[in-house]
């Protein structure tokens, strides 16, 4: 074994102390072709009002675009794999249904801190300049967690692990060290599996391996500031903060570890949270009932939007006299989600009505 293998050795055994139960290198040109799908992506306008993306595509296309001293990215993966049902709420529309991955704490700051541990070993035992990043920085975490053995990029987009299914946080260390490259990356084994496709609520895959965020749940619910598309309000149903549907139908997820860290575990007040109360939420009482979760980056007005359009799929006619005070909301937005949750609810027709009282 040389140096430089011990050294990998022991860097994958600190990784596994942090907490980090999947561990790769990759070379800092090991996805070349990621770039190229990254512009076809936005050529095609799939982005929507990401315009991030766009901005930051030339630094986003390759590890070298955005830091060209790097030379190896060591990608971790931190298992996230629920202890709820994703689909726990299907016949509970009067409650909000929110991510999984966002029923505990905010993973980004407790990712990074890790990160920051483990590259300061990695300079502390072997020199280099190192940077971290968890999610929010220019670098395509996907295409290189699968360059580093970690699994492979599914047809839902998604990264696929035989261990972790489709549960699994991922982030990088960028190094100028010339670190050596154990795992070969893992093939695609998707094969002609079609469920992540087929449980789209919205048809937000126009082919495999290609997603539309434009019509993406996940996107209207979180990354979109304007009023969702009524094409979608009905398909959007109670969710209120993203969508696991494809995620959950993978069925690599039956091979899933369960997820050891406690900070992920789902806070109570997160897992069903009733309509009637999210539509009371002012931005004080948002910020304390979010507080430490990634939910809380969204804002007061695009959560009450949200719950506004769950609250007019929901057929719960006791909901309208709280819809219709946010009808005067100070938001543009909410009065619009107001406005036409208050006509689906006062559509809803007697017989419904009784059914709902009854419950």
């Amino acid at each position: 074994m040389t140096a430089n293998d011990e050294l990998r050795d022991r860097l994958k055994a600190e990784a596994e102390a942090l907490g980090f139960a999947a561990f790769g290198i990759a070379r800092a040109d090991a996805a070349p072709r990621a770039g190229e799908r990254l512009r076809q992506w936005l050529d095609e306008g799939c982005h929507g009002d990401m315009l991030w993306m766009a901005e930051t595509a030339a630094r986003r296309s390759s590890p070298q675009g955005l830091w060209p001293e790097v030379r190896s990215v060591v990608m971790l993966g931190l298992p996230y794999t629920p202890s709820v049902d994703p689909f726990r709420h299907a016949d509970r529309p009067d409650l909000g249904t929110i991510s999984v991955y966002a029923l505990g704490q905010d993973y980004h700051d407790l990712i990074k801190r890790r990160l920051k541990q483990l590259a300061g070993w990695l300079v502390t035992h072997a020199g280099g300049d190192v940077k971290v990043f968890v999610d929010t920085a220019p670098v395509l975490e996907k295409p290189l967690a699968e360059a580093a053995g970690l699994g492979w990029q599914g047809k839902h987009t998604n990264l696929v692990s035989r261990d972790h299914g489709s549960w699994l946080f991922l982030g990088a260390i960028y190094t100028t060290l010339e670190l050596p490259i154990e795992d070969a990356p893992k093939l695609p084994s998707c094969g002609t599996c079609d469920a992540c496709q087929t449980a789209c609520p919205t048809d937000a895959f126009p082919a495999p391996y290609r997603l539309d965020a434009r019509r993406c749940i996940s996107y209207l619910t979180i990354e979109n500031k304007g009023p969702i598309p009524h094409e979608f309000r009905r398909a959007i149903g109670n969710r209120i903060y993203g969508c696991d549907d494809c995620l959950a139908a993978c069925p690599w997820n039956k091979f899933a570890q369960a997820a050891r860290e406690l900070a992920f575990q789902p806070r109570g007040e997160l897992v069903s949270p009733p309509l009637a109360d999210l539509l009371d939420l002012d931005d004080a009482a948002f910020r304390a009932v979010f507080a430490g979760s990634p939910i809380k980056r969204v804002g007061r007005n695009r959560m009450i939007r949200n719950a506004l359009i769950a609250a007019g799929n929901s057929g719960d006619v006791s909901l309208l006299a709280k819809v219709e005070t946010l009808c005067a909301d100070e938001d543009e937005v909410v009065r619009e989600a107001a406005d036409w949750a208050a006509d689906q609810l006062r559509s809803v027709s007697p017989s419904m009505q009784a059914a709902v009282s009854d419950a």
